[in-house]
């Protein structure tokens, strides 16, 4: 099980590259436009830049870790790569940890989150443009989708590759976007006044409801 000898650490230049792809590719879809943006797009870059200093840098979690994880899991090389994911090291799973059903469920996540930022952003761009409330796409059915959507991301890669300081970072960011957008719905209620408050009315916050992505909204910007 995993008892091949070695490490497969040490790679800056991966931990580098993939952090960049990461960013950039959340960056293509989100583009920051304000304050809270940029805070909620760097939130989600900390925690990319965490996660692959650990998969491919230095793994502090395996270090901090491996006096137990070496007494539980003895036949495990705990510095090669597929000891990294932690979750099937744990359940006893054994042969390719990137075929298994959280590897697998992580990249559903992953994927689903990156759509749901892509979306959201186009409807959010043109209602910005027309300074109009965003009210359609994913914005019918929860009032901030985008923030759903980095939490998907970051949710999906911790199925995959937890580690200490993610596992801490992920419920601090999630509580710094429920802060920010609930920030954001006081901007929303001086710029927008009874339309923001008609839509709020109707449109969960974080949550969608079952039967009410058919209901017409007002027009229009978080």
């Amino acid at each position: 099980m995993m008892n091949s000898t070695g490490t497969d650490y040490g790679l800056w230049g991966l931990a580098v590259l993939n952090s960049v792809i990461f960013i950039g590719f959340a960056y293509s879809f989100f583009k920051p436009l304000n304050m809270h943006d940029w805070r909620s797009f760097g939130a989600y870059s900390a925690f990319i830049v965490a996660l692959f200093a650990e998969m491919y840098g230095f793994p502090l979690t395996i270090y901090l870790m491996s006096g137990w994880l070496s007494t539980k899991f003895p036949g495990v090389n705990l510095f090669g790569h597929d000891a990294g994911h932690l979750w099937w090291v744990f359940t006893g799973q054994q042969g390719n940890p990137h075929f298994g059903v959280l590897h697998l469920l992580s990249f559903a996540s992953i994927f689903a989150g990156f759509t749901l930022l892509s979306k959201a952003w186009h409807v959010l761009y043109h209602a910005q443009r027309l300074r109009q409330l965003a009210v359609t796409g994913p914005y019918r059915y929860v009032r901030h989708p985008q923030y759903i959507g980095f939490v998907a991301i970051m949710f999906g890669f911790l199925l995959q590759w937890p580690t200490l300081l993610t596992l801490v970072m992920f419920p601090v960011l999630v509580a710094m976007y429920v802060r920010l957008a609930i920030s954001e719905e006081r901007d929303s209620v001086r710029a927008f006044g009874q339309a923001w408050s008609d839509y709020a009315a109707v449109t969960p916050r974080f949550i969608p409801e079952m039967g009410r992505g058919d209901r017409a909204g007002p027009v229009g910007s978080r």
